[in-house]
């Protein structure tokens, strides 16, 4: 009996199948983590080879392959292992993890092969193949063996991009409507191709878009990412130039190469504060690892961290292959990394963001997560993972080394660092002569009228006169998160998301966050027809105007959030402009506190230091502590002292002391007491079942009164206590309501369970939709 193989799909349905290998084909081309040509109905699918089946399935007839899409398998065993891992732990089927992380042109099941011989066409396709008899088919095979069939690679092409050159405002005529419309969908998707481009817009786009590239406001070609990739593998680096290490750096290398050398699975928390020097030791380790013959993997939580990271990468390990992979990349940038990954044979080093994870990297033997407590490593949309525990299960099958790097841990890796499961090597110390700055805190009750305290101002003109550089923080981005009608009294807020709309002051718009809806502004009031309006809040927009105003008129100041970084390229020139001190004031959101290197900085404002610390989410003090000490952590990394003011409306709370401390301890123990009185992780294992259905839906209350006391049943029989399901925080978004049922229980098996349950119940393809967060960051 020909042997038989589970296929994965890559196209919906994503099951796994069971096909006998073909009698025409040896049975040595068939292997785990090969991609082939399998019949599938009427059509071809392609799929992937995830292990073999041993039993046929009773009462059906297997199909068999048709032909192999490759010589190599694309995936090794630790790709496919990882894969399955994730799906069991997802409740989803592999296929579908499959699907999500290898690109799309390398899903498609429409291929080509050259052939040389026997008086077959010079080029088959996948339909001739499928048409043919075994005996042909048994020549192919032959052909096959002898090198003379080979798959033709269907690699995506490099299309031409439609790219933003200019930020906001546009100097457009009020009536060009469609070039408007243009300018703000590449303001708010980036670069994208021009077919896509044109395909979402309606009639009469294209001569809208040829007026905008002639008047330089648009250009076609590479994306910036593409673009800047190929620059940075045309520069001639330099050889390695380590800085004389601290003893606690020699230490930290010492303990992890030990640990990396024996190669059976380990991880390691590098807590070290910030500044000490933690990315010296990882690109340290990266040449440990290549030298000993096996990949390494660097991964950042940022792309603009990411490219930081490549750089420095390339700068230190001359000589060896360096691959940056990020999503700001284009489909075929991406598609060329897949398939050199999975061709090279030596050690390479992949610098990347989360879904780097994914790529199919031969012997690795170091996977190095930066800022492991940042929530950027957290995937919610399509395939939910969490990169921390794909990281670990790789290590695990692959007996690398996961290295967990943070000033502040996440408190379940600390948790588990204290209790001896990731055992944790520490950095105390700053690199040279810099000290971790003061922190102040600004008392802001009696401030009114201005989002700066007389106290910050003062500090900022002082540290401006002096010559040197600030960062001032506000986690909020816009002009103003409300606008106010003063006629009525009502807020203005998105029709589709019980949300309210953010003001956009440089681009005259309306803004809704969650899901794009924009109204043009000034507008009549959708309540009661007045144009009367109060800003309420401010946001990054509105703080930059304020300092304009507060500081010297000659001073440069420069903006950094999610608005004024739409352009990646954007992103890299602030950053170089305030690296190289063309600018001495930047302002911006949580993006400021990310692990970036300014040795000129010697003040820190957080501008609101309150935001977040009252969220509805068991997270949030974490949150707000982790973001405080990292962005004080930009002041004084260079020869002069560093000063942090926070400035706060409840300078009483206790939580204070340990942000002016930087004691990152206290804090994580007074947390840990909170977590462990209430019964949150590392104390339990939680899972967020979130439910939707359309507004209009009439049977939407119903069938999910039905499918409540289903959940509740199945809990109780199970011991996992439910809350809820209950309406959420942002009870409606892009037209559907939202309710969250929170589940509690001492292992991901019960969760999972209660959720298959539910999920059973649940009409497939109809108005209710299901999914499961295990482990969520966002209880929005």
């Amino acid at each position: 009996m020909s042997a038989l193989w589970k296929a994965a799909l890559l196209r919906p349905p994503f099951a796994t199948l069971t096909y006998a290998a073909p009698a025409s084909l040896p049975g040595e081309v068939w292997r785990v983590g090969l991609r082939a040509l399998a019949p599938l109905g009427k059509s071809l699918a392609a799929v992937v080879l995830v292990g073999q089946e041993q039993v046929p399935p009773e009462g059906c007839e297997l199909r068999e392959l048709l032909w192999p899409l490759e010589r190599e398998p694309l995936l090794g065993q630790p790709a496919v292992d990882l894969a399955a891992s994730l799906a069991e732990r997802q409740l989803i089927s592999v296929g579908q993890v499959l699907a999500s992380v290898i690109p799309a042109g390398l899903r498609s099941a429409v291929m080509r092969f050259s052939v040389t011989g026997f008086d077959f066409p010079s080029v088959l396709s996948a339909r001739d193949l499928a048409a043919m008899e075994s005996g042909a088919l048994q020549r192919l095979a032959m052909l096959w063996a002898q090198g003379r069939m080979r798959p033709i690679e269907r690699s995506a092409r490099d299309e031409d991009y439609a790219i933003l050159k200019i930020d906001p405002p546009w100097p457009i005529r009020p009536g060009a409507v469609r070039q408007s419309e243009i300018l703000e969908y590449l303001h708010e998707r980036g670069a994208v191709s021009k077919t896509l481009l044109l395909k979402s817009l309606p009639k009469g786009a294209d001569a809208a878009l040829r007026g905008l590239v002639k008047r330089g406001l648009v250009a076609i070609g590479l994306p910036p990412a593409d673009q800047e990739d190929e620059a940075a593998c045309a520069v001639d680096v330099s050889g390695p130039v380590w800085p004389e290490f601290t003893v606690e750096q020699t230490a930290a290398l010492a303990d992890m190469t030990a640990a990396m050398g024996q190669r059976n699975g380990q991880a390691r928390l590098l807590y070290g504060i910030t500044g000490s020097g933690k990315t010296m030791v990882y690109l340290r380790m990266a040449e440990e690892c290549l030298s000993s013959g096996r990949s390494a993997i660097l991964l950042a939580p940022e792309v603009a961290l990411a490219c930081s990271l490549h750089r420095q990468a390339r700068e230190r390990l001359p000589g060896w292959r360096v691959l940056l992979v990020h999503g700001y990349q284009s489909p075929a940038k991406r598609e060329r990394a897949f398939r050199e990954v999975a061709a090279v044979r030596e050690p390479i080093v992949v610098v990347g963001t989360r879904s780097a994870l994914f790529l199919p990297v031969r012997r690795p033997g170091l996977i190095v997560l930066d800022e492991e407590h940042d929530e950027s490593y957290k995937q919610d949309e399509r395939l939910n993972y969490q990169a921390k525990e794909v990281a670990w299960v790789l290590a695990r099958q692959t007996g690398s080394l996961l290295v967990l790097g943070s000033a502040t841990p996440d408190v379940k890796t600390f948790h588990a660092a204290q209790n001896g499961h990731v055992p944790a090597v520490r950095l105390m110390q700053r690199v040279g002569e810099s000290r971790l700055p003061e922190v102040e805190l600004v008392d802001l009750r009696a401030e009114r009228s201005s989002p700066l305290a007389p106290l910050s101002v003062q500090a900022l003109r002082e540290t401006v006169q002096a010559g040197e550089q600030a960062i001032i923080m506000l986690n909020r981005r816009g002009y103003a998160p409300l606008m106010y009608c003063l006629d009525c009294g009502q807020t203005v807020k998105c029709p589709e998301c019980s949300v309210g709309l953010t003001f956009h002051r440089s681009r005259g718009r309306l803004i809704c966050h969650y899901c794009g809806h924009a109204e043009e502004f000034p507008m009549p009031c959708p309540s009661c027809g007045a144009a009367n309006y109060l800003p309420l809040g401010e946001g990054t927009e509105q703080l930059e105007e304020v300092l304009a105003h507060v500081l010297p008129p000659e001073t440069a100041i420069l903006r950094m959030d999610r608005d004024s970084t739409r352009r990646q390229e954007r992103l890299e020139e602030i950053l170089r402009e305030f690296s190289s001190g063309k600018a001495q004031v930047l302002v911006g959101t949580q993006m400021l506190s990310k692990g970036h290197h300014f040795p000129g900085v010697t003040l820190v404002v957080v501008a609101d230091a309150d935001l977040g610390l009252n969220m509805p989410d068991y997270r949030a003090a974490e949150r707000t502590f982790q973001l405080l000490v990292q962005v004080s952590g930009r002041a004084g990394r260079g020869e002069k002292p560093g000063r942090v003011l926070v400035q706060t409306r409840d300078p009483g709370n206790e939580f204070w002391s340990h942000v002016l401390a930087h004691d990152y301890q206290a804090f994580y123990a007074q947390e840990l007491e909170l977590r462990r009185r209430y019964g949150y992780p590392p104390f339990s294992r939680l899972a967020l079942v979130r439910a939707s259905y359309p507004l209009n839906w009439e049977q939407g209350a119903q069938t999910l009164a039905k499918l409540t006391q289903a959940l509740r049943d199945e809990a109780a029989a199970r011991g996992v206590r439910a809350l809820g399901p209950a309406p959420a925080p942002i009870a409606m978004l892009r037209g559907r309501k939202r309710f969250h049922c929170l589940l509690k229980a001492a292992d991901w098996q019960s969760l999972r369970s209660v959720f298959a349950k539910a999920h059973e119940l649940a009409p497939v393809g109809g108005e209710l939709r299901l999914s499961l967060d295990l482990d969520p960051l966002s209880m929005l």
